[in-house]
């Protein structure tokens, strides 16, 4: 679920108050729609996908930092064993010194006790030179290794974190053109309420098919869940009728099942509204739309796009309405979290 940002339309007391007056609305004609719908549709699917590469990238960024973090640590910890190794050949050398470790071999032979205990001490000797050298050449091509690593992480960083900056630019400007896109919409949505005609089916794209066995699905895919069902307030004449989902204008509003569409009306206190009858004698209603993808008599199947989510009629703010009721009347509607769990589908 994802939190939807919604403030109120300068137009919306009017529009309500109209609709209010104007009484019943006329039934839609048949039209293919404004261009407003279907570039809300597409700048909606345009800003998701931008959103997605944006966060895939911010992930990849985040990924890079931390391995940027972590070689930064292994190389301090490897530039300070060279530097422990380097005291170490430091101490050495002066107790060489002390010890008479700089004497020539000659000298060395001529003072010691035997040849087999200066051989034995000078093998010894050998092999500690060479067990240093070995760990200080081993720790320099850690060091080198590490170095080469970290140039190409920080390398690396940087080439995400632009890119996480030319797609933070693209997100932005899509999002600018969707939100004046989607105010557009809803001021088209606004004037056909006033007037009480709906403007017809805005014929959107329809989403790719996927296989699925779901005969359920929510109305609208990501939302945020505010007003439920039977719960009071000043906003409400009586009790409220159905499940607010707080969604974007423009979010596409899909059939929760298959059915056919029994009415698609303009005015009144729900805006644009659409109408599903369902196998069984169910209906499901979809309220305060920014536009309606369907025409009356439509046949629907599961998850089919049938409108826009808006904020026309009396509305505060962008959402879908939805109920579920048993006659396609107001006053005959059960609670719709419990109506869509009893189908498997949970909000």
């Amino acid at each position: 679920m994802r939190q939807s940002h919604r403030r109120p339309h300068p137009l919306l007391s009017v529009s309500a108050l109209l609709c209010a007056l104007l009484g019943p609305t006329p039934p839609a004609a048949a039209s293919e729609g404004p261009s407003t719908s279907a570039d809300v549709a597409r700048l909606y699917e345009e800003a998701s996908l931008a959103t997605a590469r944006y966060e895939e990238g911010r992930r990849a960024a985040h990924l890079q930092r931390a391995k940027v973090r972590k070689l930064n640590r292994l190389l301090s910890e490897e530039q300070h064993d060279v530097a422990v190794l380097h005291g170490d050949l430091g101490r050495l050398a002066s107790a060489q010194y002390r010890t008479g470790g700089g004497l020539p071999y000659t000298a060395q032979l001529l003072l010691a006790d035997s040849p087999d205990a200066l051989l034995r001490g000078k093998q010894v000797q050998l092999q500690a030179d060479l067990a240093v050298n070995s760990a200080v050449t081993k720790t320099r091509r850690a060091v080198a290794r590490l170095t080469a690593a970290k140039r190409e992480a920080d390398q690396a960083e940087q080439g995400l974190d632009r890119r996480l900056t030319r797609l933070a630019v693209l997100k932005r400007g899509i999002e600018r053109k969707l939100e004046s896109a989607q105010w557009a919409l809803q001021g088209e949505a606004d004037r056909a309420v006033a007037a009480g005609k709906c403007r017809g089916a805005v014929r959107l794209r329809q989403p790719k098919k996927k296989a699925s066995t779901r005969a359920w699905v929510t109305p609208v895919k990501t939302y945020e869940l505010s007003a439920g069902f039977d719960s009071t307030g000043k906003r409400w004449a009586r009790r409220h009728t159905g499940q607010d989902f707080a969604v974007d204008i423009g979010t596409p509003v899909r059939s929760v099942g298959a059915g056919r569409v029994e009415s698609v009306s303009c005015g009144g206190a729900f805006g644009i509204e659409v109408l599903v009858r369902h196998p069984g004698g169910y209906f499901t209603q979809y309220a305060h739309l920014a536009a309606a993808a369907v025409d009356q008599g439509d046949k629907v199947r599961t998850g089919q796009w049938i409108g826009q989510a808006g904020t026309s009629g009396n509305s505060t703010g962008p959402h879908l309405h939805f109920e579920t009721r048993l006659t396609p009347y107001l006053g005959s509607g059960v609670d719709p979290r419990k109506w869509l769990a009893e189908r498997g589908v949970e909000l």
